[in-house]
């Protein structure tokens, strides 16, 4: 059975970057899990990182970045740039399906495991199976509110959910 299930929104706006991330994860037709915490505080709650994949990769990675922040004293494109090479040269972190969101009170970033960094044009990126759902709400809300970041992460993963199957309202929102 392939776990599916995971809608994470990133937004940097008016000097705040929320990451959002909805609670399902579904396995062939069912939902197994309602309330999943995709959405973490890392390197003393200065950086937020989101998931999405395989929940155990996801982990791995996870604690792989926050060691890469503190060798890099809390530099986040360093740190991602580190954790992407290693997740593309390194055999065994290769196999691993997952991808991150990371972000700090500078700077928002979309690290994968083909050794991909990525910052966004407009402060705003998404991952996952309602991720496009997410982000093409995201967008039209910044270009016609004067909501907040973590009000336009919330309000898009809401709109993602009532659109992807494999994704709900039961959200977590952390913002810097």
């Amino acid at each position: 059975m392939i776990m599916h299930g995971t809608t994470i929104i990133g937004i940097r706006r008016n000097g705040k970057t929320a990451i959002c991330g909805d609670g399902q994860v579904t396995m062939g037709e069912a939902i197994v899990k309602g309330n999943a915490q995709k959405i973490r505080r890392i390197f003393d709650g200065k950086v937020i990182v989101g998931f999405a994949g395989a929940t155990a990769d996801a982990f791995s990675l996870l604690e792989r970045f926050e060691d890469k922040l503190k060798s890099n004293k809390g530099n986040l494109r360093k740190a991602a740039i580190d954790l992407a090479r290693d997740w593309r040269q390194d055999r065994i972190l290769r196999r691993l399906e997952a991808m991150l969101i990371a972000g700090d009170k500078d700077t928002l970033l979309l690290i994968n495991g083909v050794g991909d960094v990525l910052e966004p044009d407009d402060n705003i990126i998404a991952i996952g199976s309602g991720g496009n759902y997410a982000l093409a709400a995201a967008r039209a809300l910044a270009r016609k509110t004067k909501l907040g970041a973590g009000e336009i992460a919330v309000e898009a993963i809401n709109i993602a959910s009532e659109i992807c199957i494999y994704t709900n309202s039961n959200y977590i929102v952390e913002e810097v």
